[in-house]
């Protein structure tokens, strides 16, 4: 493991910025960016476009290690290149922000209230390339629509049972067990999820070391004690769908968390910007999500 990224996330400044879209939500995210389906014939050329806006974002001068603790990419990302190298490699030497890579392969259908991951085919090659592009840690989603307590608990267990696979590879999990912005029993999920996450982290060798990426919750403060936890690297937040000015707001109720925004960190960037408005845009998004990752 390599000790200055290591110790880059677990007490640098700064946030994670989320350019992970995959195959299901790259249409969504080049429509938000000003790309209709009209601007691409086949998934290739697709691919190749959102490939364009990463590469944008990540050779921007908005875009370094002063203000940004890490990246995720799609493993399709982490093949290519940017600026004529590795865009892992890219990140790290460039700069000086922590490379990540998505490792789940999706979504299955939603059984009691949750929807647990896919299973991973060709996950151990995955990880063995990954560490070859020096990539630190590994990123896997899955949601949470209901609190319900084995729903929750299964989606919690998937997590963390990955999670060990992926720690005896010397890489660093992102457990995401994402609560939807939209459930009726937010609240009470978030609660239930928090205590599932607690019991599995108790069980973890004393020099294992997960991170978090959690919903922002309704009660603040409410993953503090996770914040504080040993086997914890550092708990980071997804924007889960809220505009960038209240999932700020709602983080920086939230001391300890840093963010790891997605669609809240692009939303302001389109395909037909000139290049000082796409760097001007890019620029105050990530000065007011440090800002709020401050607290």
């Amino acid at each position: 493991m390599n000790t200055e990224q290591f110790q880059k996330i677990e007490s640098g400044a700064g946030f994670i910025a989320a350019l992970d879209q995959s195959g299901g939500s790259t249409p969504k995210a080049l429509m938000a960016y000003g790309l209709d389906e009209t601007s691409y014939a086949d998934e290739a050329q697709m691919f190749d476009l959102i490939h364009q806006m990463r590469t944008r974002i990540m050779t921007s001068p908005a875009f370094t290690g002063e203000r940004i603790l890490g990246a995720i990419l799609f493993e399709m990302t982490m093949d290519r290149e940017v600026a004529g190298k590795g865009a892992a490699e890219y990140l790290w030497e460039d700069k000086n922000v922590v490379p990540f890579v998505k490792v789940d392969k999706g979504l299955e259908e939603e059984t009691d209230g949750v929807r647990l991951m896919k299973p991973m085919a060709g996950l151990d090659d995955l990880l063995a390339r990954a560490k070859t592009h020096g990539v630190f840690g590994t990123k896997m989603r899955s949601v949470v629509m209901r609190a319900n307590e084995a729903g929750i608990d299964a989606v919690v267990g998937q997590q963390f049972e990955i999670g060990r696979r992926i720690l005896d590879t010397g890489l660093v999990p992102i457990i995401e067990p994402e609560v939807d912005i939209h459930s009726p029993q937010k609240a009470e999920a978030e609660t239930l999820v928090t205590a599932a996450i607690t019991a599995q982290l108790d069980k973890l060798a004393g020099d294992q070391r997960v991170m978090l990426k959690l919903t922002l919750p309704d009660e603040d403060d409410l993953y503090g004690d996770l914040v504080q936890h040993p086997q914890v690297l550092r708990v980071v937040a997804l924007s889960g769908g809220y505009p960038l000015e209240e999932a700020n707001a709602r983080l920086a109720r939230n001391h300890g968390v840093v963010a790891s925004f997605s669609r809240a960190l692009t939303g302001g960037l389109s395909a037909q910007q000139s290049t000082i408005e796409f760097d001007a845009a890019l620029d105050a998004a990530i000065g007011s999500i440090f800002l709020a990752s401050a607290t």
